[in-house]
């Protein structure tokens, strides 16, 4: 009898690991298979040959036995057994799907179901943008939603059927819940239409649902706002999605949320900005000013003598609630020199005589520094 060489047939070395002799079986397995190629017996036979010697080598055992006695090792003699092929050629060859079974333990759905019904269709998940102030956003706290969707019917539970008797078998899909159709050389299962996935029919559909367990109604929901939310923040609520089909489970509720522009402060991450303008004198002279937070609460911050406009000044926890978290972010105060407009002739006068002073570095240091430099830089 003519000696096969399996590794040669998969196009592997015979040291070949089990991730090679799989790439190769896959790739030579959709190659010459009899759907893609039908009516070629040359292809018909490559793939015999090429399931022949895959079923041998991924076998540890029988391919010790192949690499010491060779096909004789599958004859009867040599010290192996018959050989017993994975797949039964006498009933025709594998389809795509028991290749992707047999490669993948059914990793992409495909492979039989043993009768097992699909699961009934679940309602989809749906979505709520909900605008909040900032205040809502440091403080939490709960608020109500309204919307309309498709909810449970009351009539018959959620079940679709108007009396006592019990759903029958799809007589579409034989209560699988699914059908199966030949695309070329590709086998493909999809929901059936007739029952929607259930793989049952009523005999005595609900009047008020149709039959699908569900009606078009409104919800009200009271739902809670973690503290420190940002915009963009997502609330899931679960089960309170659109009803399933049939008693199938409930999609969830995304709650997306904007937080709405403040009028004085600014959020950056956990931190909150607020600009103050400041007199000349305060800036000058000193002095304090009082700045509210989101607790309602005055924060005194303490102006030196000398502030520069842009100054910013922390206040160390007074920021947002950190999501999650105990801690918070920080709160800056930003100084902001006003100019005086509509000045009296006195507070010009004031003024005037202010700026016939004779000033030196020490009065106005940045500008001291800022006309060296331009001084250095155009030489």
């Amino acid at each position: 009898m003519t000696q096969k060489d399996y590794y040669s047939i998969l196009g592997v070395s015979k040291t070949a690991s089990q991730d090679e002799l799989k790439k190769a079986y896959r790739k030579l397995a959709v190659k010459y298979h009899p759907d893609k190629n039908q009516g070629d017996k040359v292809s018909e036979e490559k793939f015999k040959e090429i399931n022949e010697a895959y079923d041998v080598l991924r076998d540890d055992q029988k391919r010790a036995a192949y690499d010491r006695y060779g096909n004789d090792a599958f004859q009867g003699g040599g010290g192996g057994g018959g050989y017993t092929g994975g797949f039964n050629f006498t009933e025709g060859f594998p389809n795509f799907s028991e290749i992707f079974e047999e490669m993948f333990g059914g990793a992409f759905g495909y492979g039989a179901q043993t009768g097992q019904q699909h699961a009934a269709q679940p309602g989809s998940d749906l979505r709520y943008d909900l605008s909040i102030s900032l205040e809502e956003a440091y403080r939490g706290g709960t608020t109500n939603l309204r919307f309309s969707t498709l909810v449970r019917c009351s009539a018959c539970g959620g079940s679709g059927s108007e009396g006592s008797k019990k759903p029958a078998p799809c007589p579409t899909c034989g209560g699988r819940g699914s059908t199966r159709y030949n695309q070329g050389f590709i086998t493909i299962e999809k929901t059936c239409q007739t029952c929607g996935g259930s793989g049952s029919i009523l005999a005595d559909p609900c009047k008020k649902c149709s039959g699908s367990g569900r009606i078009r109604g409104e919800k009200n929901l009271e739902i809670t706002i973690p503290p420190g939310i940002t915009s963009g923040g997502q609330i899931r609520i679960l089960g309170e999605g659109e009803a399933g089909f049939k008693g199938a489970p409930a999609g969830n509720l995304f709650v997306v949320v904007t937080v709405l522009p403040h009028k004085v402060l600014v959020r950056r991450d956990n931190d909150l900005y607020c600009s103050v303008p400041i007199s000349f004198t305060t800036a000058a002279l000193g002095g304090e000013i009082k700045v509210p937070d989101l607790d309602g609460n005055d924060n005194v911050v303490k102006i030196p003598v000398g502030t520069q406009t842009g100054t910013k000044f922390k206040i160390k926890g007074k920021g947002m609630p950190i999501l999650n978290s105990s801690r918070r972010g920080d709160f800056y105060v930003e100084v902001i020199l006003e100019t005086p407009v509509a000045l009296s002739k006195r507070q010009r006068d004031i003024l005037e005589n202010f700026a016939g002073e004779k000033d030196d570095q020490t009065n106005h240091p940045q500008s001291s520094e800022f006309w060296k430099k331009l001084k250095e830089w155009i030489g």
